[in-house]
């Protein structure tokens, strides 16, 4: 071995080690995600009643795990895991306040209704809390979609709690396929919506025949 080659070879062996522990620490290739984003219906009642007030309806909150744009499956009671290689295209949150408010818009019962923070004034404020937004399997061979909202009407003069609620959907996937799954989260989200709006109106319908504290001076 030449002289050359002596002082290369601790280089080259320290370069080739340095280089399979980064590879190690960056874990490989990974593979290209799926984005999935479920197209829920929207369902709207004629029966629903017509309003003469506003609604602001909030971002959602949203339970830790079911945060973000994972999607969480729990494969047996009390276990979460997430699908591997898929993603929403929209957070939860996102989802469940876009499917209440269009569904709201389409029902044409409200005057007005708009995102919380639109810089639009209103009467009523709706908030809404993302208790589950899961695939469970709950012994069953397939999943279930389970999408579960806590829903609270704010009067906004007063600051009044018009009415409060926990809605939840169950929709089995057709199959254990990620495409089914969000294929059931659709479904869901759709139900979701309807049940959440309707209970809006008639709520907030409820609550203005009352009589209410009139706003103090200024």
């Amino acid at each position: 071995m030449s002289p050359l080659q002596r002082y290369l070879h601790p280089a080259l062996l320290a370069a080739s080690l340095l280089l399979a522990g980064c590879s190690s620490l960056i874990g490989g290739p990974r593979e290209t995600p799926t984005i999935y984003a479920p197209e829920p219906a929207l369902r709207v009642e004629p029966s629903w009643p017509a309003a003469d007030w506003s609604l602001a309806v909030a971002h959602p909150g949203e339970a830790q795990m079911d945060d973000g744009p994972r999607i969480v499956v729990s494969p047996v009671p009390g276990e979460l895991q997430v699908y591997r290689g898929a993603l929403w295209a929209r957070t939860p949150a996102e989802m469940v306040q876009d499917v209440v408010l269009r569904t709201l818009e389409d029902s044409g019962k409200l005057p007005l209704v708009a995102r919380q923070g639109s810089g639009v004034s209103s009467d009523y404020r709706l908030l809404l809390e993302i208790r589950r937004f899961r695939a469970e399997y709950a012994g069953n061979a397939s999943p279930a979609a389970v999408v579960e909202v806590n829903a609270t009407l704010l009067h906004l003069r007063d600051q009044t709690v018009a009415g409060s609620r926990n809605f939840r959907q169950s929709q089995p996937a057709a199959g254990v396929a990620v495409a089914e799954v969000a294929d059931a989260f659709a479904q869901a989200l759709s139900a979701l919506g309807h049940d959440v709006a309707g209970w809006s109106l008639q709520t907030g319908q409820a609550h203005t025949g009352q009589p209410h504290p009139s706003t103090p001076a200024r």
